[in-house]
């Protein structure tokens, strides 16, 4: 048995699991699925074709529903998706596309803190966290683990690729690849080795990950020249996050975000050095 707040509007065609908790003037609209065991805090919204998984958490005035796009007209029939274990903390917006039968889709084990923004068309993989007032406009994909720091903004069509980590303030205009660390005026400083090691790779794996993010940024090579070189390393290759980071980059349709030029010939360890002072 749920508990709906008598303020709450849930419509009949709406489908609310077991021991769900709808607060008070929250709003829930026709073809709606809530999970069981979910949490709705007061006034939020969640708007007509939503699903939401079980056990998610939806805080004060999120709103879920339709697009900032002025081609969406009251009548299309697309959806937004949100996977089990999800948390959307205060005044999240989260957009349906403005076309027919698409769908915005955020995965498992997701956490979006305060203010962030998901528009039409995004696709968010499991366990990525994205941190207060960062915006993702249309078409945004971001992997499974990634995370995102506060106040970045990303340009539409972007791929944060997985395990990424993106710094706080980061313009977006390019795809990040997976497992690499953006920080500092919007540049590649190396791997993500916090999140690597949090992702239970161990040090071999971690070597070869590192070498293939040195030999693309930091070796002076042209992209061509850098995923050849690191495609005709045996020791490489047979590592299948070095194959899919390769992938990655050879399907870009936006190019990649850039190396730190500063960064150009140190050697490993003078680059852990100097991200350990940034």
């Amino acid at each position: 048995m749920s508990n709906i707040h008598p303020t709450a509007i849930v419509s009949p065609k709406a489908v609310i699991g077991e021991n769900v908790e709808i607060g008070p003037y929250t709003v829930i609209e026709d073809d709606v699925t809530i999970g069981d065991n979910c949490y709705i805090d007061a006034h939020v919204k969640i708007g007509q074709y939503t699903t939401i998984g079980p056990r998610c958490r939806i805080y004060f005035g999120t709103y879920i529903g339709e697009p900032q796009d002025h081609r969406f007209t009251r009548g299309i029939v697309s959806y937004t998706e949100i996977g089990s274990d999800t948390v959307i903390r205060e005044y999240v917006t989260i957009h349906r596309p403005p076309f027919d039968f698409l769908k915005t889709v955020i995965g498992n084990h997701v956490l979006l803190q305060a203010f962030v923004h998901v528009a039409h068309d995004c696709v968010i993989g499991d366990r990525v966290t994205i941190s207060n007032h960062t915006a993702l406009t249309g078409h945004v994909q971001i992997g499974a683990g990634a995370v995102l720091s506060g106040y970045v903004k990303i340009h539409q069509f972007c791929r944060i690729g997985s395990l990424a980590m993106i710094g706080p303030e980061a313009m977006i205009g390019q795809d990040v690849p997976p497992f690499t660390m953006l920080r500092e005026m919007n540049f590649i400083t190396g791997p993500n080795v916090i999140g690597l090691r949090r992702a239970g790779f161990d040090n071999q794996k971690r070597l070869m990950i590192r070498r293939a993010i040195k030999t693309f940024f930091f070796d002076g090579l042209n992209a061509t020249n850098a995923i050849a070189k690191i495609e005709a390393d045996p020791e490489m290759m047979q590592v299948a996050e070095v194959a899919h980071f390769c992938d990655f980059i050879k399907e870009s349709k936006r190019g990649i975000m850039p190396g730190n030029p500063k960064f150009a010939g140190l050697t490993e360890e003078q680059r852990d050095a100097l991200n350990a002072r940034m």
